[in-house]
């Protein structure tokens, strides 16, 4: 099982995880990168979207909506991310007003909600954790846009420290203490010899991989617990998707390392 994936940059489209060919059922990832004027399109039939402007600017234009000039960072260490959430079966276009990267998130969908621009302002930051597992999370498509399943965020990890900590999971509907959400990491570095680890395993170690991450490099997360830690000297960004019915942190703690949240 290899649940690791790397995007490599390149200009267009590239897609990452696409439903059947990866282990998550709920949530697929394509990447964008374009030039100044340089566009791509969607069209894909009962999907919602989360479009997350990773660094530079945009114009997001679909059917009956037109957001102009999105995203306000160069990179993901500029700030908090703009977003645009786009409900199902509404085709889109991005338009690259700078060079820009995108991250879109795709989830299942069947009931229909508005288009939503999220700027970097509207973000809901939070500073979690402990130290030596402390991270800043910025909530950017969470409980306050009405979606189906999708559900989006972004944290900064300092180095040497983890994150996702103590390793948590969310693989069972058991509300309100957990809920079934599956999630993919993309991870950025602030150097280009930046990485961490990634872990993803199951209590019965059904699965149980560890995996270099770097930059352009996504981990997807059917189910599992998934800490991951950032190598000293470094500062890592990683931005996380998740996608289930129950929206929200709804997640328990490995029972070998919960006494750390104490």
């Amino acid at each position: 099982m290899n649940l690791k994936k790397t995007w490599d940059f390149k200009n267009g489209i590239s897609d990452i995880y696409v439903k059947g060919e990866c282990q998550c059922n709920m949530l697929e990832v394509a990447c964008v990168k374009l030039a100044p004027g340089e566009s791509a399109s969607f069209d894909e039939q009962d999907k919602e979207y989360a479009v997350i402007i990773l660094g530079g600017t945009a114009d997001v234009v679909g059917d009956g909506f037109e957001f102009k000039g999105v995203g306000k960072r160069a990179t993901v260490f500029d700030g908090n991310a703009s977003a645009v959430y786009i409900p199902r079966n509404k085709k889109f276009t991005l338009t690259g007003v700078t060079e820009v990267t995108i991250a879109v998130g795709k989830s299942p969908a069947k009931k229909d909600f508005e288009p939503k621009l999220v700027q970097p302002e509207d973000g809901i930051v939070k500073v979690m954790g402990k130290p030596g597992w402390t991270r800043t999370a910025n909530f950017i498509v969470d409980e306050r846009v009405d979606a189906n399943l999708i559900y989006v965020g972004e944290c900064w990890v300092e180095g040497g420290n983890w994150a996702s900590f103590p390793p948590h999971k969310h693989d069972e509907d058991n509300m309100p203490t957990e809920g079934f959400l599956e999630e993919i990491y993309y991870f950025e570095y602030d150097k280009p010899t930046g990485f961490g680890i990634q872990k993803v395993y199951t209590a019965d170690r059904s699965i149980d991989e560890t995996y270099t991450v770097e930059n352009g490099d996504w981990v997807e997360i059917p189910r599992g617990y998934h800490p991951c830690h950032v190598a000293p000297g470094y500062r890592n960004y990683y931005l996380w998707i998740m996608a289930g019915e129950n929206r929200g942190f709804f997640m328990t703690s490995d029972p070998d390392h919960a006494w750390l949240n104490k």
